[in-house]
């Protein structure tokens, strides 16, 4: 059989092709493997729950606001973001959580105490403990930092199942603005139903006086809603946020840019 030139160079076009098609695969492959070993391993790993998007503030009827240093601004999250003062933060070592006043007052003198206000607020079918008209004994909801529907029961062992969580950490506030605050401003910041969410007990204890830098929901389907009311709750009360939260902040709105401030209603 004779090969022409004609033929060879038909040979040796196909040659580089797959040479070609090879270091392709090779650069996609070696791609993909940087890609895993940066990020792709933690983003596999992360769960994606489908959750609540948002939790209430108030409640009509029976719940009253709490009067704070200044009205949370309406608008874009975002835009309110812009305006907070950054800076770093302040010492933590004269911190205790008594410079928030007493846990759990009746700040809105509506004759329940703060902590089972938030119960009947974001529990589904709140029930009250036997002769109490404010005592929440159990109930059910669709928790907003993990997604998951969890049961509410009073008791000695089954009632930190459930926590209320200041959004924005008084360990946290106290570094960003709080300690200039007044007494009673500091007790308002405290119990304020924009700044408590009940939640799931694990979660609060993982997220501890983190700020948006160092924790967020793992669903992240509320984590928009979370940073949004975070940032209202500073505005509202004059407090901070350091460089990195501030980036945190952005990077979380830039998934909703036309997520709202929190205002309660």
């Amino acid at each position: 059989m004779t090969i022409t030139w004609r033929d060879f160079r038909r040979a040796r076009r196909r040659s580089r092709q797959a040479w070609a098609l090879l270091a392709v695969t090779l650069l996609a492959l070696l791609g993909g493997l940087g890609w895993f070993f940066t990020a792709g391993q933690f983003a596999i790993a992360e769960p994606r729950m489908a959750g609540p998007t948002e939790a209430p503030v108030l409640a009509a009827g029976w719940m009253k606001p709490v009067a704070p240093v200044r009205a949370v601004p309406s608008g874009l999250a975002v835009d309110v973001l812009a305006v907070l003062p950054v800076k770093g933060r302040a010492a933590s070592g004269n911190y205790n959580r008594s410079v928030f006043g007493q846990a759990w007052l009746d700040v809105d003198r509506n004759g329940c105490d703060t902590r089972n206000d938030i119960l009947r607020r974001d529990l589904a079918g709140a029930r009250f403990t036997e002769g109490s008209r404010c005592r929440v004994g159990s109930g059910s909801f669709q928790e907003p930092y993990t997604g998951r529907t969890m049961a509410f029961r009073r008791g000695a062992d089954s009632s930190k199942a459930v926590q209320i969580d200041h959004v924005v950490a008084l360990g946290d506030a106290w570094q960003k603005g709080a300690q200039q605050l007044s007494p009673l401003q500091r007790q308002h910041l405290a119990n304020d139903p924009l700044n408590l969410i009940a939640v799931d007990g694990q979660a609060n204890q993982d997220k501890s006086a983190s700020d948006a830098a160092t924790w967020l929901p793992p669903n992240k389907a509320f984590r928009c809603h979370y940073v949004a009311r975070q940032i209202s709750v500073k505005a509202a009360y004059g407090l901070w946020v350091t460089p990195a939260e501030k980036d945190a902040m952005k990077r979380v709105l830039g998934a909703c840019p036309g997520q709202q401030t929190i205002v309660p209603r």
